[in-house]
Parts: C-alpha cells; sequence; structure tokens
C-alpha cells in the first residue's frame, strides 16, 4: 500500500469508527476522575486496549498506562503518542445526555476528547501494522492539571526508556479553533507555572485604633501592587511575563484588623535563567515592603512546570503532514500562550511538539473556554484527532 492509499485508508477508518469513539468519550465525560485519582478512567482504558489486543503496562505512576503497537521491525524506530486522563474540580452545568455523573468532577478542558482519540488512533494503527516499521508506544498519562504533573512522574519511571522514542508527539483541544482544523507553533509554546503564596504578618486589633495595630491588610495592598513592578521594570521586554494574584485572604470583619493576610498567584515566563531571577526579586521584594512597614512576610513559591518547547523540525513536519491530510486552509499558525502544560516535561528531555485540535462550532453554539463549567466539544473533532495523529505516527515511523 503506498502513502497515498494509506491516507485514504485512514481517513475511511476514522470516518467508519467515529460513532464508536463519540460514545467512548461519552462514557469518560459522563465518569470524570481528578488528578491521580483515575482508578476507573485507567480500567477503562485497559478494557479497550484489550479489546483491540494491544499490549500495555499499567500502574505507571499510580493509574497511568503504556502500551505498544508493532509494526514491522518494531525496534527500528519507537514513536511516542501522549494522552492526559485527569478531570477538573468543576460543576458542570450543561444540560446534556453525557453530562458529568460525578458531582463536582468535570472534564473541562477535553482530556476525555484526547483519551478517545488516541485509543482510536490505537485501533486505527494496530489494524495497520503490516503497512509501517518501527513501534508506536502509547502513553496514557494521569495528573497534567496538578503539580507535580504526571509527566514528570511517568518520565521519572522509565516512559521515556527501553527504548528512547524518537520524538513524542501530543494534541490538545482548543476552544477558539473551529472544529475540522489544526493549529500548531514551533519553538517556545506555553509558558512556565510556579505558585507564589505569601503570608504577611502584622499585629491585628480594632479597626478604630489603627495605631495600635500593625496592619497586615495595608501592607499586603503595597505588596501586590509593587510586585507588578517584577513584570513592568524588571523582565526583559523580549521575554514574556505574567503575573497574577487571584486569592487574598484576610480573616478580620469591618472593625477588626487581622493578624495576618495570606495571597496566592502565579509567574509565568518563558526563560529559566530569568524565571529564577524573578523568584529572588519576588521574595526581596516582599520581604522587605512587609519589614519596612513594620511587619514580615514569609515567602514560598512552588516550582511548576517548565515552559514547553515545541521542537522546530517535528512540528514543521507535524504542519506538512496537516496541510497534506486537511488541507492548508484547515492549519493555522497559532500565538504564545501563558497556560501551561506538564507536557513540557517531555520537551525538555526528546523532542516533542503539542498541537492543537479545534472544537469550536458557533451554529452549535459550542463556543465556551477550557475551564469553565459549560465547557464542551463538536464532537465531530473526534474524526480528525484519530485519523490526524495516526497520520502523524506512520509518517513519522517512514522518516
Amino acid at each position: 500500500m503506498n502513502i497515498a492509499e494509506l491516507k485514504q485508508t485512514i481517513k475511511k477508518l476514522s470516518a467508519e469508527y467515529l460513532a464508536e469513539f463519540i460514545a467512548i468519550r461519552r462514557h469518560l465525560h459522563q465518569h470524570p476522575e481528578l488528578s491521580m485519582e483515575e482508578v476507573e478512567t485507567a480500567a477503562f482504558i485497559a478494557s479497550k486496549l484489550d479489546e483491540y489486543h494491544i499490549p500495555y503496562q499499567k500502574g505507571i505512576a499510580k493509574t497511568g498506562i503504556i502500551a505498544t503497537i508493532e509494526g514491522k521491525n518494531p525496534s527500528l524506530k519507537t514513536v511516542a503518542l501522549r494522552a492526559d486522563m485527569d478531570a477538573l474540580p468543576i460543576t458542570e452545568i450543561n444540560k446534556t445526555e453525557y453530562a458529568s455523573a460525578n458531582s463536582g468532577v468535570m472534564h473541562a478542558c477535553g482530556h476525555d476528547v484526547h483519551i478517545a482519540s488516541l485509543l482510536g488512533t490505537a485501533k486505527i494503527l494496530n489494524g495497520m501494522k503490516q503497512q509501517f516499521s518501527g513501534s508506536i508506544r502509547l502513553v496514557f498519562q494521569p495528573s497534567e492539571e496538578k503539580f507535580p504533573g504526571g509527566a514528570f512522574m511517568m518520565i521519572n519511571e522509565g516512559v521515556l526508556k527501553n527504548p528512547e522514542p524518537a520524538n513524542i508527539i501530543a494534541q490538545h483541544v482548543l476552544s477558539s479553533l473551529d472544529v475540522g482544523k489544526i493549529g500548531v507553533h514551533s519553538g517556545k509554546y506555553m509558558a512556565s507555572t510556579d505558585e507564589i503564596y505569601l503570608t504577611v504578618k502584622g499585629k491585628g486589633g480594632h479597626g478604630a485604633t489603627p495605631e495600635l495595630n500593625i496592619d497586615p491588610v495595608v501592607i499586603a495592598a503595597h505588596i501586590i501592587i509593587a510586585l507588578q513592578q517584577i513584570v513592568s521594570r524588571n523582565a526583559s521586554p523580549v521575554i514574556p511575563t505574567v503575573l497574577s494574584f487571584g486569592k487574598v485572604t484576610a480573616n478580620g470583619r469591618t472593625n477588626i484588623i487581622p493578624d495576618e493576610v495570606i495571597i496566592e498567584g502565579t509567574i509565568r515566563t518563558f526563560d529559566e535563567k530569568w524565571r529564577a531571577e524573578a523568584h529572588r526579586k519576588i521574595t526581596k521584594m516582599a520581604q522587605s515592603i512587609a519589614e519596612g512597614m513594620g511587619g514580615s512576610c514569609d515567602v514560598f513559591i512552588d516550582n511548576g512546570y517548565p515552559y514547553l518547547i515545541n521542537n522546530e523540525a517535528l512540528t514543521n513536519r507535524i504542519q506538512a503532514y496537516a496541510i497534506d491530510y486537511l488541507g492548508k486552509e484547515n492549519v493555522e499558525q497559532l500565538d504564545l500562550r501563558m497556560a501551561a502544560e506538564d507536557f513540557a516535561y517531555y520537551s525538555q528531555q526528546i523532542p516533542a511538539s503539542l498541537y492543537r485540535l479545534g472544537i469550536r462550532n458557533e451554529a452549535k453554539g459550542i463556543v465556551a473556554n477550557a475551564h469553565t463549567s459549560t465547557f464542551d466539544v463538536d464532537e465531530q473533532c473526534l474524526e480528525t484527532g484519530i485519523g490526524f495523529m495516526a497520520w502523524i505516527a506512520i509518517n513519522e515511523l517512514n522518516q
């Protein structure tokens, strides 16, 4: 079978299998599980791999699964494909027949689509394994949404060994991209992410006698405003940086000044040297301001995911495969994103690329952003997701 015939076969199978994998996605969407709790999700994935006669290992990083499809001469080359499995602590308000049945838990980031798509890709590739040489490693990864990240844990447990894959590829839904389209970005793509926890300490008391107190609320306000200089006056204009504070807790009342205020936020950027320097500046500035106003500030910065690098050669090939498979009009160049992804850990180890799968359909009212209680996808995206990832894998093994 020549390469043109392979493409047509993949497209035909993707269309034939669509209803099956819509049903799988709906099952997963109805039964979401939080990070590191993906027990039933993993069992469901294993049952499908058994059904497709694809060998696998389970219990990697607790709930992760690694499966292998061997073509001809399986040791020649290995390509890894990754899907994340966890859901978010969000209460779904959609009224669809497949809405979450687990109260307070929702697949609001499309990981149900990622799993269903990779299973569909696996079914196609397993049926075509006499048409390619090398091996496909399927990585079903837990805990993308929660530090320290399932990717970090799976790497530590050997997901990139025995043998090391030539590269690893993932797709992720994008709510701003129309269904039927693929989005790519070569080079640095998604930011590092660190969590900031500041505890501002003073001396509480009656709001009517401020002269007897050391007001941590006022100190906290000065710290929050001053720290914005980390971005506006310390970060290089050519290094994208975001510093945001989303939670301030001061458990006083209208006439009670508390003893302490807790501030929580995040810093995101694209340079490791600057990332470390920013941590030092945040710490020094917060502590100095607090001390100068008579209080103190404890600083804890939790190092999160590194920034994601989409290998340029690999990503350029994926773009070429997408144009060939979907047509140039269905392939979009994407901008940098300040959001983070633990797929970044893989990109620090071997050539990696995360591309985007369009799910938006304004005519159907499917426009909600990820991480919201109304998030949904146009399930026609699965036909694209299943087939295109299979097309990438076969082309990569033929490189």
